[in-house]
């Protein structure tokens, strides 16, 4: 396979309140040099998630430089889409601002939980961000009336673009299904939406398409992504306009490893470009209890 695992980079730092546990949906952003920060969703305590970073450098053997000691991103207000726990998902810079777009997280009732995509915006570079809206910016509507979460956002032209998770139903209270579908916006903050499927179920026996990472090169749209029947594995796809997609699984690369901290599943892919060398961020098994793992890509 072309993906070249590097192990597992970063991990959980008990002694710090927001990442007790997991290292979840990582999200990297160059910084500066051969450093990057890289999102993602520690569990506290209470097992909630919250949104801070690790700065890595891909420089020699790539290592852990730090992590924030406090998140970026915390609880949103009892109520809310996102009260019970939040997790980054995708990160556009804006002139001076970075949006972030994140997942956050409610607890169920007849339904085990509620996951929607929401926003937040940094004016300090990173440190912190505030909500854009105490509401989702992809919430339930007519034609998504379940889930809709886990945005990728890529702005070409003015146009903004969006691909994200989106419910088709409940097989039952602790089984939603989900696939991958697709929106648009003026600004980046008010989405149009009309039920465009880009991946969907390959079988019946598929039950979640998840974390979709979209990235383009010479004209080529290409999209990593999570699957799952049992237990999620990585998928891939590709598009010439990003809405039609042609799904090429046995492409994505990289699988499970025979033992270790990503032998029974890996997902939530991140894939990214420096200095001429494409690395993929990803979580293994238990979505990312041990920490997030780094591959390279090494054409046969």
């Amino acid at each position: 396979m072309p993906w070249i695992k590097k192990g597992l980079i970063i991990q959980p730092q008990p002694h710090l309140p927001w990442m007790r546990t997991h290292a979840m949906i990582p999200v990297a952003e160059r910084r500066q040099g051969d450093v990057f920060r890289v999102y993602v969703s520690g569990r506290d305590e209470q097992n909630r998630s919250l949104i801070g970073y690790s700065e890595l450098e891909l420089k020699g053997a790539p290592r852990v430089l730090r992590y924030s000691e406090k998140p970026v991103l915390g609880l949103g207000a009892l109520g809310c889409f996102d009260d019970n726990g939040v997790t980054p998902s995708w990160i556009v810079e804006q002139g001076r601002r970075k949006f972030l777009y994140y997942i956050g997280w409610n607890k169920g009732s007849t339904v085990r939980m509620h996951l929607f995509g929401g926003l937040a915006i940094s004016e300090d570079g990173g440190e912190s961000f505030q909500r854009y809206s105490e509401a989702p910016i992809i919430e339930r509507c007519r034609v998504n009336p379940y889930l809709n979460t886990a945005p990728c956002v890529m702005e070409e032209n003015g146009r903004w673009r969006m691909w994200y998770v989106s419910g088709t139903g409940w097989a039952h209270k602790d089984l939603p299904r989900y696939n991958i579908q697709y929106a648009e916006s003026k600004d980046g903050m008010n989405w149009e939406r009309n039920r465009t499927v880009c991946i969907d179920f390959a079988d019946s026996n598929e039950n979640a398409l998840a974390r979709p990472c979209v990235v383009k090169e010479n004209g080529l749209y290409k999209m990593w992504f999570s699957h799952k029947g049992q237990a999620y594995r990585m998928g891939y796809a590709e598009s010439t306009d990003g809405i039609r997609w042609r799904r090429m699984d046995d492409r994505a690369g990289i699988d499970v490893s025979p033992a270790g901290w990503d032998s029974q599943m890996i997902e939530y892919p991140f894939v990214f470009q420096h200095r001429g060398t494409a690395y993929m961020l990803y979580n293994g098994n238990d979505y990312g209890r041990e920490g997030a793992g780094l591959a390279v890509y090494e054409p046969k």
